[in-house]
């Protein structure tokens, strides 16, 4: 049974929601103060905690802080219960690490809802973390389990045209940004005005936090493939939360690790594969980055120059073998689009 402790200094308020939850079969082990509340989280190691901001020895921020600090309870899921409103006291929470925020008076299925909102999210957290291949869903992991979730969602929202640039070289980092529409790719320009693709990023991912965390200007240039709506995350509330809260640390810290590796495929692959193997492994790429659901055959808009920038070479190179992988039906084409047919095919290409 979900074991959840109940901090909150009102007996009747305690009272009722402990009645809600019992009756939805969850174990409830309740405490009337913050600092009597933090040595049952200590004790018991529940599966989450919900907890009160305002009340006597120990306040709700004040828990929050202590069992953060704690290898053993900093990653179990935290709500606040709380009838302040005030924006910057659920930013306060926020960055202290707290995975949700809800106001009194709430409805029953509110809380209800949140709870198994995080419950889940904690479980596919543990699924990646007892995977294989454990980058695999780090961007949705760093997001569902921090206050980034809250970040993103009240960050500036911006929509940008069809290739239209996002930010240039040489400019000041100022935002985090997360894809929440569309698709955006990252590029170098060379000494002989070529661009070369270093990123590609889709809906639920981040981008920029690399030169935001360097506190140097931009080494690259981003721009919207057919056009993005952006959430946009101000540099202070990124850095406090990251200072902040271990988790977001850490698992930003796997996310620039996988960075790495990924370019360190990427620099071998330049180096030892042919030009119809390159070509071959950005269409696979493509087809991840634009894949929804169970579609087998996927469509994606991009220039023969861009697919170029991606693999490295010449335009011309990049037109002769897609003409070849079209004869081969791995992909059909219809201006800049190309539909992929076949992606086992390109992505165990061999030569």
């Amino acid at each position: 049974m979900t074991k959840i402790v109940l901090i909150e200094d009102n007996h009747e308020m305690r009272e009722n929601i402990e009645e809600m939850l019992e009756l939805a079969d969850y174990q409830v082990l309740s405490a009337e103060n913050g600092k009597i509340g933090l040595d049952l989280v200590k004790r018991e190691l529940p599966d989450l905690i919900i907890c009160d901001i305002m009340m006597p020895e120990l306040d709700g921020y004040g828990v929050l802080y202590y069992l953060s600090k704690m290898p053993e309870t900093r990653a179990i899921p935290f709500i606040f219960l709380s009838a302040k409103t005030e924006r910057t006291d659920l930013r306060k929470g926020m960055n202290l690490g707290a995975d949700d925020y809800i106001t009194k008076p709430f409805e029953e299925m509110e809380l209800l809802e949140a709870i198994e909102s995080r419950l889940k999210k904690r479980q596919r957290f543990e699924a990646i973390m007892d995977s294989d291949d454990k980058w695999k869903g780090f961007q949705d992991a760093v997001c569902d389990l921090t206050g980034l979730d809250d970040l993103k969602d009240n960050g500036q929202i911006k929509s940008f045209g069809k290739r239209e640039e996002i930010y240039f070289e040489g400019d000041t980092p100022k935002w985090l940004y997360y894809v929440k529409e569309g698709h955006v790719r990252s590029y170098k320009v060379t000494r002989d005005d070529k661009e070369l693709v270093t990123g590609l990023y889709g809906a639920g991912e981040f981008f920029g936090y690399i030169d935001l965390l360097s506190q140097g200007a931009y080494n690259e240039f981003s721009v919207a493939i057919e056009g993005a709506k952006l959430a946009l995350i101000a540099k202070d509330d990124f850095e406090k939360l990251i200072l902040s809260n271990k988790d977001v640390s850490i698992n930003f810290i796997k996310l620039l690790a996988g960075d790495i590796v990924e370019k360190e495929n990427e620099l071998v692959s330049l180096a030892y594969n042919t030009v119809r193997k390159r070509v071959a492994n950005a269409l696979s790429k493509l087809y991840l980055k634009y894949k929804e659901g169970l579609a087998e055959r996927v469509e994606v808009t991009v220039t023969r120059d861009e697919l170029a920038s991606m693999v490295g070479t010449a335009t011309e190179s990049v037109i002769r073998i897609l003409s070849e992988f079209k004869k081969d039906e791995y992909i059909k084409t219809k201006g800049s689009l190309i539909t992929i047919l076949d992606y086992p095919s390109l992505r165990d290409y061999r030569f």
